[in-house]
This record gives C-alpha cells, structure tokens and sequence, in this order.
C-alpha cells in the first residue's frame, strides 16, 4: 500500500457513518472568534494604520478636506508629474490645484502603453485595513479599472478617515462580501510600493506595480452633537 492509499482509506474508514445526503452546509461554523486584535477607537485606528503603511515604504500625508487639492497638487509637483491619469468618475475637485498638470481620464480604450506614459495616477479607494498596513480597491467609485493603478509608476490614493478605516482583515473581508456589492468586482489588496526580493533578499520596487505610493488620509469633519 502506498502513501496515498493508506491516506484515502484513512479518509474512507473516518467518513464511513456519515450519511450520503449530508452536505458541510448542513452544519453552520461558528464564527465567534475574535475579528480584531485591537479596539475600535477610530484615532487609535488611523494612527495604526499610518504607522503600518509607513512601515510598508508608503509615503503618509494627513490633511482636511480643504487641503486636498492643495495637497495632491504638491505631490504631483514634488514628483515633477507632467501628466496624471484618472478614473473617470474622480471629483473634480481632487485636481483643481495642479492646471498645469496634463490629466488623462480613464476609458476602455486607453491602452497599456498609454496609461505607462502617465507620470502618475490618482485614485480613490474602498478601503485600508490598519492592523495590516493594507488599501483595498475593489473598482467602485473614483477607482477605475484595475489596471489603472498596476502601470503608472506613481499612485496617489486618497482615504476617508475614519469611514474607510476597519481594523482587521475579518473585518475588511465583511464589508468587501459580494452580497453587500455585488459580483463581478475585481480586487487590488495594495501594502506599499510593490516591491519584491531575489534570492538574497535585495529589495527591488515598482516591478509589479507602482515604484512609489503616496496616501493622503483625508479627515473627516467631526459629527455635529
């Protein structure tokens, strides 16, 4: 008897009492573990998260919803970006600051070697995970197609703060589940600038994506008693 066949019928001997019309469905899975390992304080959360994204090499700027433009506009600067490509539903006024910068918006018909000719992209998100350091696209509003922020070299991604904050990747899986969005919507799980390593462990980035990302963390204004 080889290996496997002492495996399967190891297999076959355990499920030989269970009835050939049970299903695993039959028997729910308790899911009361624990979802986070940290509370939900929602300035705890974001300091969190800045903290892990800046371990991951992602470039962190906080700012008010007033300074947004002000802000993506320095970074474009800063970067020396003559041209930024943008999903087509981005608000418009995330760009009001930088006129002087060409923006290309998005389209089916925008090939590769377009979007690779665009210094910088700038996008929204769905959501970031601050136990992990990790932002979540999942192509809804002012993200555009996931190619879109996989060519240009630059990534630019703007984040409510604290709505689009959750704590854990439990947490995260939950508010990304099909039933609450719907089908048919690709993901990009994104942990700083993509990088990666050889055989002895020198770091290379921008090889599968974007060389430098920047996250602008976009404070919401405090609820009205």
């Amino acid at each position: 008897m080889t290996a496997r066949d002492e495996i399967l019928a190891r297999v076959r001997t355990a499920l030989r009492d269970v009835p050939k019309d049970e299903h695993p469905d039959s028997f729910p899975v308790s899911r009361d573990y624990l979802f986070a390992h940290i509370g939900d304080d929602p300035v705890a959360l974001v300091d969190l998260l800045a903290e892990n994204l800046a371990d991951y090499r992602a470039h962190v700027h906080r700012c008010s919803g007033s300074d947004l433009a002000a802000t993506v506009a320095d970074l474009l600067h800063r970067r020396g970006s003559a041209s930024v490509v943008v999903p087509a539903d981005l608000p418009a006024d995330w760009l009001a600051a930088a006129s002087d910068v060409s923006q290309i918006t998005d389209s089916p018909d925008l090939a590769a070697r377009d979007l690779e000719a665009a210094d910088t992209v700038v996008t929204g998100a769905a959501l970031a995970i601050a136990e992990t350091g990790t932002i979540v696209l999942d192509a809804g509003p002012a993200q555009g197609r996931r190619a879109l922020t996989l060519v240009p070299d630059h990534h630019i991604c703007v984040l409510r703060v604290p709505e689009q904050v959750v704590a854990s990747v439990p947490e995260a899986i939950a508010r990304l589940h099909p039933a609450r969005l719907g089908p048919g919507r690709p993901q990009t799980w994104i942990a700083g600038p993509s990088a990666t390593s050889d055989i002895e462990f020198n770091r290379v980035e921008g090889v599968h994506g974007p060389r430098t990302l920047d996250v602008i963390l976009v404070q919401a204004p405090p609820s009205p008693e």
